[in-house]
C-alpha cells in the first residue's frame, strides 16, 4: 500500500511539473541611414564609408516631406564614423551614435 501511495504521489508531482519554454521577441537591434540633398548634384548617388571599413553606394533624395518611398540603409547600433563623398570630395564626415530602430537623416549640401 505504501508503494502505491508513493508511486501515485510521485506520478502526481512529476505530471504537475511543466517544462516552460519562453521566447523573447522585440525590435531588431538595427539603426538606419537615409540621404537627402539636391538630387541633380548627385545623379549617381554618393559613396558612404562606415567606420573606415564598410563601403557602399547610396541614393540621394530631395529633401521634401512628401517623398513616400525613401531607401534606407541598415547598420548596427552604436557609435559609428560616417564619411559621405562624391567624386572624391568629402561631403559629410561625422561620428554619430545610433540607437535601436533610429533613422539618421543625413542632409548633404
Amino acid at each position: 500500500m505504501k508503494k502505491i501511495t508513493l508511486l501515485l504521489t510521485l506520478l502526481f508531482l512529476f505530471s504537475s511539473c511543466d517544462i516552460t519554454q519562453s521566447t523573447a521577441s522585440g525590435i531588431e537591434n538595427q539603426a538606419f541611414l537615409s540621404f537627402f540633398g539636391t538630387k541633380s548634384m548627385y545623379p549617381n548617388g554618393v559613396e558612404v564609408v562606415l567606420d573606415d571599413k564598410t563601403r557602399f553606394n547610396a541614393q540621394v533624395y530631395k529633401n521634401r516631406s512628401k517623398i513616400k518611398h525613401v531607401r534606407i540603409y541598415g547598420i548596427s547600433t552604436g557609435k559609428h564614423k560616417i564619411t559621405v563623398s562624391s567624386n572624391g570630395k568629402i561631403l559629410y564626415e561625422k561620428v554619430i551614435f545610433l540607437t535601436s530602430q533610429q533613422t539618421k537623416k543625413i542632409i548633404l549640401l
